[in-house]
């Protein structure tokens, strides 16, 4: 069997059938903490719910994979007091997906939501108008309290918690379904991760147009780091060619990959003549189509705000 370690690396690639099958396992432990708690009812099951939406955001941070079944009830202990702390427990425990993508996000942004955004929105598609309606209210928008949601949606607000209620409950629903793929998925997942990391390392053995021929369409769309549009594999290979010749090396440090989209960070070492020529990394985001990549961004990220110490949630991992 799949250990839970192998399922967060799974999850992290941007696997929802790993995703399923780590919470599917996880999910009457996380269960019994919730009705432990607010005993055999809706709520209970809707912060069952809200803590599987929340775990796929934040799995970035848990910092020890074989950890994850305690990490799980933790977040579900924490959404199960938040709703015994509202008065009239009609908002949801925490802003499950609040960071989630827009439809069209920008390059440094893809890193800080999660890998998972592919599967979230086919399967926001199959969700009816009112419930699609309730969970873009409600995660996608500045008008996410019930009662916003309610006044624009002309329906009482009962009527909203409902559908809200009834949205988590298809969106998890579809996500547990998933885990029998596991395997064949996580396969496919690590694959295309190894693809990057394979046309990276051909650069230092100057094998690079080789290598992204092998992998790339020819008339492949690139966006460069200045935002510069260019078509075929010439560009790209004149840019590695011009690092190279610089002294500037890519070390990759991540690659993630869902079915249209691998994501790659690469650490960046200036020559040591030149300390200050390249910034500290570069982001490839390379999209995929009939197996070849037809599009490459390159972006270099920029350094993420320091959160508030008071605005984490503090969960044992």
């Amino acid at each position: 069997m799949t250990d839970d370690a192998d399922l967060v690396a799974a999850t992290r690639r941007g696997d929802p059938a790993g995703a399923g099958a780590l919470l599917a396992r996880h999910r009457a432990a996380m269960h019994a903490v919730a009705v432990s708690l607010l005993g055999w009812s809706p709520d209970a099951e809707d912060a069952v719910q809200d803590a599987m939406l929340t775990a796929l955001q934040r799995i970035p941070e848990l910092r020890n994979p074989a950890a994850v079944g305690p990490w799980l009830k933790a977040i579900t202990r924490n959404n199960a007091r938040m709703r015994l702390r509202a008065a009239d427990r009609t908002e949801p425990a925490s802003e499950v997906v609040e960071a989630w993508p827009s439809y069209e996000p920008e390059p440094e942004k893809v890193l800080e939501q999660h890998a998972l955004r592919d599967w979230l929105w086919s399967a926001l598609e199959t969700l009816s108008e009112p419930l699609q309606l309730a969970i873009l209210f409600r995660y996608f928008t500045d008008a996410g309290s019930y009662q916003q949601i309610a006044d624009a949606c002309g329906v009482p607000v009962g009527t909203v918690r409902s559908r809200l209620s009834e949205a988590r409950r298809q969106l998890t629903t579809a996500l547990l379904s998933s885990a029998a793929a596991d395997e064949e998925t996580v396969a496919a997942s690590a694959l295309r991760c190894q693809i990057a990391y394979d046309v990276i390392a051909s650069a230092s053995r100057g094998e690079f147009p080789r290598a992204l021929a092998e992998v790339a369409v020819s008339d492949l769309d690139l966006i460069g780091p200045q935002r510069q549009r260019a078509r075929g594999l010439d560009p790209l290979i004149q840019i590695m060619d011009s690092d190279l010749e610089a002294g500037v090396r890519q070390h990759p440090i991540r690659a993630t990959a869902s079915c249209r989209v691998t994501i790659l960070e690469c650490q960046l070492s200036s020559p040591p003549w030149d300390p200050r020529h390249c910034p500290p990394g570069v982001l490839w985001l390379m999209k995929h189509a009939n197996e070849r990549i037809d599009h490459i961004t390159l972006y270099h990220p920029r350094p993420a705000p320091v959160a508030s110490e008071t605005a984490k949630i503090r969960t044992p991992d």
